[in-house]
């Protein structure tokens, strides 16, 4: 069995990437629903607030913590290969860092960038919401199930 420091490093990664995973589940189960559900220009003008609210300190540190977190994990694997929970570990590690914050960087973060460029209300802003709310959700989607995927990898890990 995991035991000591690679043990509580093992349990943050199920902290944090489960602490990550229902964050996007919310945005996936109502939050993106109710969005849409406004008129464009205010949906539009929602999501540009939430994107800009969403960059505090304590987010980013759970968001970015689990990132380096589990490339930590992943090294450490690689470097002492315990006889149990290598599989789970390495498994963990690539569904949060690929499948979560690199879908973010690759899908979700290009999409709010272009979202910000606009102005709510605007032709262009209306023209382009329905496909974001689409296309984000979607991705965001992939997010949420790699993101607890990771976590109940990391938990088989340690069980």
């Amino acid at each position: 069995m995991i035991d000591g420091p690679y043990f509580v490093l093992t349990v943050l990664g199920v902290v944090g990437t489960g602490l990550v995973a229902g964050v996007f589940c919310g945005f996936s189960t109502f939050v993106m629903k109710g969005l849409a559900a406004l008129p464009p220009a205010q949906g539009v003008a929602a999501m540009q607030a939430i994107n800009v609210a969403a960059v505090t300190p304590a987010f980013m540190v759970v968001f970015v913590g689990s990132a380096v977190l589990c490339a930590v994990l992943a090294v450490v694997t690689f470097v002492l290969w315990p006889d149990e929970g290598t599989v789970e570990l390495l498994l963990g590690s690539a569904l949060y860092l690929f499948g979560s914050f690199g879908v973010t960087v690759a899908a979700n973060v290009p999409r709010n960038e272009a979202l910000a460029k606009l102005k709510a209300g605007t032709p262009e802003a209306t023209a382009y919401w329905s496909a974001y709310v689409g296309e984000w959700t979607t991705w965001n989607h992939v997010r949420t199930i790699a993101s607890a995927a990771a976590a109940v990898s990391y938990l088989l890990a340690i069980t």
